[in-house]
């Protein structure tokens, strides 16, 4: 069945308990009211600056309401002018922006420099960028006195000072939110663990996984890119073209249809507006069922220039 998809909201799941029994009940009854974070985003990952200004309102002009960007990304400052010079009021936009990997132990120092670059009083979301506690003087170090589950304990705090209205992870694999979710300090459960998730990325055991947790999943790299198996991949290509819509607004329909949140990356106005064109088509369950199965495996990011492993294969 088809959705006006640029209207629909996710329903995030923010528990504030950790007891597992209670969190499963709660989520399976949904007597609780959620956040919704709007489906269809934009992401600023890797957009060139001077750029993602242009983009940003480019975006919020076409009926975007979910921006996607990151202290790492260098850019939360042009974002925030291109939040303003769209006119859009701040109230209508969902913004999410990210703790980078150097600035675990300084929880604080983070949301206060994103805020401040993104010239809003809060954001929707804060996610932990990587589960990585970065050396800052030495990138190929870990901190060795600090982890995520420190980290998340900070993460914790800021929801109650109103310039936080979401806390979450981004990179999570089953066995860090394993150790995350079973910590006894973790009695906030993330809202939203953002990740890689293509078809040749599609991960259906952490997807799922996510799930039964009441953890929304939001797809990042939802394309792919330029240089992965999809850019060529002839089934891709032959569903969109008997669908009469192009690659990207398929492989974005895949995601949604999956329960995920999408954020493609553009820069260019044609190409933001032509991946928002999701509305009243739908893909059938035997097209989702060939995209799920394409044999191609491709991660456009991967770990090793972190100090640490986080992925471990276990989201097949």
């Amino acid at each position: 069945m088809s959705k006006n998809w640029t209207k629909e909201t996710f329903t995030l799941n923010t528990v504030g308990s950790h007891d597992p029994q209670k969190h499963r009940r709660l989520v399976a009854n949904s007597i609780f009211q959620g956040a919704k974070i709007p489906a269809v985003g934009l992401g600023t990952w890797q957009s060139k600056p001077n750029e993602v200004r242009d983009a940003v309102k480019a975006a919020l002009l076409a009926g975007y309401r979910h921006i996607d960007t990151a202290l790492a990304y260098g850019n939360e400052n042009e974002v925030g002018q291109g939040i303003k010079d769209s006119g859009v009021p701040r109230e209508e936009i969902w913004i999410t922006t990210k703790l980078d990997n150097t600035w675990h132990h300084r929880v604080e120092e983070g949301i206060s420099s994103s805020l401040k670059s993104l010239g809003t009083d809060y954001v929707d979301l804060y996610l932990v960028h990587w589960p990585s506690s970065t050396d800052p003087e030495d990138l190929k170090k870990h901190l060795p006195d600090w982890d995520f589950i420190k980290t998340w304990q900070e993460m914790q705090k800021l929801p109650a000072s109103g310039r936080v209205k979401n806390i979450g992870v981004s990179n999570f694999a089953i066995k860090n939110l394993e150790k995350l979710l079973n910590h006894e300090s973790t009695k906030t459960v993330p809202a939203v663990n953002q990740v890689e998730l293509h078809p040749n990325n599609p991960s259906p055991k952490l997807l799922d996984y996510c799930k039964e947790k009441g953890i929304h999943a939001t797809a990042y790299s939802c394309l792919g890119s330029t240089n992965s198996p999809l850019a060529s991949d002839k089934t891709l290509a032959g569903i969109a073209e008997k669908k009469g819509k192009t690659s990207a607004q398929v492989l974005l329909m895949w995601g949604l249809q999956r329960g995920s949140s999408v954020i493609p990356k553009s820069v260019t106005a044609g190409r933001i507006e032509a991946n928002f064109q999701l509305d009243g088509w739908s893909l059938t369950d035997q097209e989702m069922k060939t995209l799920s199965s394409l044999p191609d495996r491709f991660k456009v990011c991967g770990d090793s220039w972190l100090p640490v492993k986080v992925f471990f294969g276990d989201d097949e």
